[in-house]
Order: structure tokens, then C-alpha cells, then sequence
């Protein structure tokens, strides 16, 4: 297990897009709060629809009131579903990731969910860069306000160079690069850097020091060992560190658990986190 004193001093959601997979989707969030956790998060959850309809929305819903569990985090429109890695700058998914906007910030809203993210997306090839970026900047601008009016903050992530090569946003400088242009361009300050401790392990990124220069920026952590993408104590990570860095640069917002279980089967995979810590606080 990761030292209790460590781990007690933060609170942890569970990610029910990469845990519990082995599940229908509608049957995670139970599953989730019987193996301890009251806190959850998704990324886009319903593949390449963009507005689906309000009987898969309620559907949803339901599975997480009555599971007595909290969605923490989602994700606007990601395209995840067939490998893509968001749509905020790709020109032909413009007038769908717009039209995604306010779906998931009302979904989000009916659950209280305060934190949403929104992927960058992939180069295009034969698309100037610099096209999508101003793209990307427009659609970040409409996603921070209709965040910011639902009381929920705009997380942008960068990703790993090795398994997403075509993702602009591969260092923790990038990331906080765009949050930066975001927050000038809005003025309201709700967009913050998501910090994947294991994506940046797999860049070479020196954790210690982006914990000690960004923690301010940070609006979420998410972990999964390295190399693996598996539960920590499968890789090189050292949590223990990273979680009393984590507390000593006043990170107190939760983390998330973003791994694949190594054994296949997801509750199996938190032997790590003793069970009294994992409701969120």
C-alpha cells in the first residue's frame, strides 16, 4: 500500500472510462461505490454522438444518483471512441464540438460536476497549424464561459508524446501555455492545467519540478504508474513523494484514478489505497 499518511491527505475519484471497463457503463458507478469510492469521473461517454438523446442523458444520470456516487470530472465531445484525441481544433469537427458545448455543461450541471475537459485534438495533416491553434482558442473561449456559468472550471491536458504523437500538447509547459491564452482571452480565470502525472512520466518530464512550478495552475491531478498504465506499486512512480509534493505545494483538489487494473480486473487494483481513503472528502 501507498504510506496512509500520504495518500489521507488527499481525495480520490475514479476515472469509469478506463476502470471498470469490464462493465457496462451504466453497472461502473455502482461497482465504483462498492469498492469504496463516492466519487467518479468520465470522459466523453457516449462515442462519437455529440447530443445524444435525453434517455441516454437520464439514463446516465440515474445510474449515478442511485449509485450514490458523485460525477467529479467529464469530458466535452473527445472522439476518443475511434482513436482520435479531442475535437477542440480539428476544422471538420467545429460545428459538432459547438453544438457538444452546452449538452455537456447541462449534463454536467444536473450532476453537479465541477471540472471539465476539454482535449485538443490532433494535428491534421494539410491543416496549418496555426489555423487550428486560433480554432482551438475560439472553441476553449466558448467552453471556459459556459463552465464558468455552471460554477465549473475548464481543465486542458497534455498528453504523451509516444502514445498520442499527433497531439500538439506534450509537455506541461504547452498546457499551461494554452490555459494561459484561455483565461487572458476570457478574463475569467476557470481554466487550469490537468496535471497526468503519468502522461508527463512517459514525455521524461521532471515531476518534482512541474508539481513545484505549476501546483497553482493545477485544477486536477490524475495518476497511473509508469511504465504500464497500470495501478501504482506496478511501475516506477513514487507515490509516496509525489502525493506529500503534491500536499507540501497546496494541491488540495482530488486525484484521479486513470489506469488500466493489471490484472484485468478493476477491484483488484486498489490494494494500494486503503479503503477509508477512498471516499472522497
Amino acid at each position: 500500500m501507498i504510506d496512509v499518511t500520504a495518500a489521507s491527505q488527499h481525495s480520490f475519484t475514479v476515472n469509469l472510462s478506463i476502470l471498470f471497463s469490464e462493465l457496462p457503463l451504466l453497472e461502473r458507478p455502482a461497482a465504483a461505490a462498492a469498492a469504496g469510492f463516492t466519487a467518479a469521473e468520465l470522459w466523453w461517454p457516449f462515442g462519437e454522438e455529440h447530443s445524444p438523446s435525453e434517455a441516454e442523458l437520464d439514463a446516465l444520470r440515474k445510474a449515478f444518483t442511485d449509485a450514490g456516487v458523485q460525477l467529479t470530472g467529464l469530458n466535452f465531445l473527445d472522439d476518443l471512441s475511434k482513436g482520435a484525441r479531442g475535437t477542440v481544433s480539428v476544422p471538420s469537427e467545429k460545428d459538432r464540438f459547438r453544438a457538444n458545448v452546452p449538452v455537456t455543461a447541462e449534463l454536467a450541471a444536473s450532476l453537479g460536476t465541477k471540472a471539465l475537459n476539454a482535449l485538443y485534438g490532433n494535428r491534421i495533416a494539410g491543416v496549418d497549424p496555426a489555423e487550428q491553434d486560433e480554432l482551438a482558442l475560439e472553441n476553449l473561449v466558448l467552453a471556459a464561459k459556459a463552465a464558468h456559468g455552471i460554477g465549473a472550471i475548464l481543465l486542458i491536458e497534455a498528453l504523451n508524446v509516444v502514445e498520442s504523437p499527433d497531439y500538439p500538447l506534450v509537455s506541461a509547459a504547452a498546457a499551461v501555455e494554452i490555459v494561459d491564452k484561455v483565461n487572458a482571452a476570457t478574463g475569467l480565470g476557470n481554466a487550469k492545467f490537468l496535471c497526468d502525472l503519468y502522461h508527463l512520466a512517459k514525455n521524461g518530464e521532471d515531476l518534482a519540478a512541474v508539481i513545484d512550478t505549476y501546483a497553482d495552475r493545477f485544477g486536477h491531478v490524475q495518476i497511473a504508474d509508469n511504465p504500464g498504465r497500470n495501478e501504482p506499486g506496478t511501475g516506477e512512480l513514487d507515490f509516496e513523494d509525489l502525493f506529500a509534493r503534491l500536499t507540501a505545494a497546496g494541491y488540495t483538489g482530488p486525484i484521479g484514478l486513470e489506469y488500466r487494473p493489471s490484472t484485468g480486473v478493476s477491484a483488484d487494483s486498489f490494494g494500494w489505497l486503503p479503503r477509508e481513503h477512498r471516499a472522497a472528502k
